[in-house]
């Protein structure tokens, strides 16, 4: 009789063929038998839950080094297994950026022992860095390059076509991309309107997301390159992007498929407040309509906390960004059970699209030999997202007071059970991630 590390029992598991009640044994990390019988050294009884693939939240800001009063890899990752997040990719507009090998090497180095979640970073693309960037990509621990068109949260920016030409002619793997156009935003600076964050999104107009996409579109194109568009706010954008999915793949982010201008800015001031913005219900349900046509590739929070007392400050003086990767997961179920999306394509966005844009080594489904991560859902669970139950080191969120349907309720991670019941394991066990075309550490 087989004997496994762990086994889980009685769930609904979703496998690549679609869900089956079965048992799933896992050893060494690893998952070795999907309707796995036999002992274990630890057995999980998943009845009345749904066991999907470990959930991947693909842009993450959790602000270390240099910005460790708003978020640091240890509170931001707590945050991530809390919601049911078993991998995540870390952003380079840091304090220093990471752009260079000593500063990944270091983020790898600050994550040992203190990152709940296996992790990546981004390496941040510069005027300065672009020739270097093929090596930069390939380093242990890097989750590829990062462009920032416009700009955003720190001075990560390259903005003129022939600088964006040089860094995508440097190396292979998907770029990543703040698609806002800066002439045009730096053009519009006058319609901000102080102390109206409703102006946010007047000043960094559909027009300035839908001319930058344009510009890498073909930028990309050119360089045969591949490239992937972060946070898509427009239905222009996704139409635009579904004629182009031989070279791009796109994320939307569940605050873009949640909230809308009309509700968002009267209720929450300046924490509503985002880079690219939150838009109107119209572009809201434009998002979904694409969505369900099938063209964005993921899901990422964008998780980008700031301090309650930064987001106090009169906009436009307010920085950017709102946290989000505790909460991206039951925002999502929420809208399962509302019948948005199915349970099905949500798996797609947060694990299998995650794996095949970003070629992650043996994650993103169950199955017999792949890293055994894993989500433990309860798909009927009802309550009500509490301040309390954040981890993040910011202490707030948009979501609080929100009622919903479906909760994480397990997090495993390499078949170590880091979250069961809103309760954390003893330490932070996080890996750095593999990637098919990077190098290994």
């Amino acid at each position: 009789m087989a004997t496994y590390d762990l086994l889980l029992k009685n769930g609904i598991v979703w496998t690549p063929g679609g869900p089956a009640e079965t048992h799933v044994g896992v050893r060494d990390g690893r998952i070795v038998a999907i309707g796995a019988t036999g002992d274990a050294g630890e057995t999980i009884d998943c009845a009345g839950l749904t066991v999907l693939p470990g959930v991947v939240d693909s842009q993450v800001h959790f602000r270390e080094p240099g910005l460790e009063a708003k978020e640091d890899l240890e509170s931001g990752s707590r945050a991530a297994v809390l919601g049911g997040i078993t991998t995540v990719f870390e952003m380079p507009n840091t304090k220093p950026n990471t752009d260079s090998a000593e500063a990944l090497a270091d983020k790898v180095s600050r994550a040992r022992d203190r990152m709940w979640c296996d992790h990546a970073f981004y390496v941040g693309a510069t005027n300065a860095n672009a020739e270097a960037l093929a090596e930069l990509e390939r380093l242990p621990g890097a989750a590829g390059v990062k462009i920032f068109m416009g700009s955003s949260t720190g001075d990560l920016l390259v903005a003129e076509d022939a600088n964006l030409a040089r860094v995508l002619a440097s190396g292979r793997r998907r770029v990543a991309i703040h698609a806002e156009d800066e002439a045009r935003m730096n053009a519009r600076m006058g319609e901000r309107v102080t102390g109206d964050p409703a102006s946010h999104p007047v000043w960094r107009d559909d027009e300035s997301a839908m001319i930058a996409t344009r510009r890498i579109l073909g930028l990309a194109r050119a360089a045969r390159r591949p490239i992937h568009i972060l946070h898509i706010t427009t239905p222009a954008e996704l139409e635009l992007i579904g004629q182009n999915k031989d070279i791009a793949t796109c994320e939307v982010t569940p605050q873009h498929l949640t909230l809308a201008a009309e509700d968002a800015y009267p209720r929450l001031g300046t924490y509503a407040q985002m880079n690219p913005p939150i838009r109107s219900a119209a572009h809201r349900d434009g998002l979904w309509h694409w969505l369900n046509q099938g063209v964005p590739d993921v899901l990422g929070s964008d998780h980008a906390p700031h301090t309650k007392e930064e987001k106090a400050q009169t906009y436009p003086a307010s920085p950017s960004g709102m946290p989000g990767v505790q909460t991206l997961l039951p925002l999502m179920l929420d809208h399962v059970a509302h019948g948005r999306l199915s349970l099905q394509r949500l798996v797609e966005l947060t694990s299998a699209g995650p794996q095949r844009v970003f070629g992650m080594t043996a994650k993103g489904r169950i199955a017999a030999g792949y890293d055994a991560d894993f989500t433990l859902v309860d798909m009927k669970a009802k309550w009500t997202i509490e301040e309390s139950w954040l981890a993040s080191r910011c202490g707030w969120s948009p979501f609080t007071g929100m009622e919903i349907t479906g909760r994480p309720v397990g997090t495993i991670v390499r078949g170590n059970v880091v979250m069961r019941d809103g309760g954390l394991a003893d330490g932070a066990i996080g890996r750095p991630v593999r990637f098919n075309e990077a190098a290994w550490g």
